[in-house]
């Protein structure tokens, strides 16, 4: 159990760091509204999808399946979404600013559970059953390190 509690540990400080990190790559970028190569998206919409993820995402499900008896999501189209809202003239820093603070936020909010909410269930629409609240960390954690490997391969 002691080991698991690290781990937990490591996974919040981690979330916060990278989220950081990505904050700082995606700021560096000389034109955000470049094309990136791989997927004709540019830094600004990368950071939109990243930040929106984040928080409508798996950060708004560690927040519920943490309060919630095993709440229910719905499937989320993240391209839909970003046709739908996406904004080009959306500052990136106050962008970066927001997304930062819910991934700390939502660390806060984690440093206070015991841990037995870690263990915490809920329930995706198409995915099925008994995804722990650790799961849905680990998930934004990974998110955001995949879209900050794109970004530093475009700086």
């Amino acid at each position: 159990m002691k080991e698991l509690n690290e781990y937990r540990v490591l996974l919040i400080n981690k979330l916060v760091a990278t989220a950081r990190e990505f904050q700082a790559v995606c700021l560096a970028v000389k034109d955000p509204y470049a094309l990136l190569d791989e997927d004709d998206w540019n830094v600004h919409q990368v950071a939109a999808h990243t930040r929106d993820v984040d928080k409508l995402v798996y950060g708004m499900r560690a927040q519920r399946t943490a309060v919630e008896d095993n709440p229910e999501f719905e499937n989320f189209d993240g391209d839909e979404y970003t046709r739908d809202h996406y904004s080009a003239e959306e500052p990136l820093q106050t962008m970066m600013m927001g997304f930062v603070e819910n991934v700390e936020a939502l660390a806060n909010t984690l440093r206070t559970l015991p841990t037995e909410a870690w263990s915490r269930v809920s329930r995706h629409a198409k995915l099925g059953n008994r995804f722990t609240l650790q799961t849905w960390v680990e998930r934004d954690l990974a998110h955001i390190e995949e879209h900050l490997e794109t970004v530093k391969k475009a700086s």
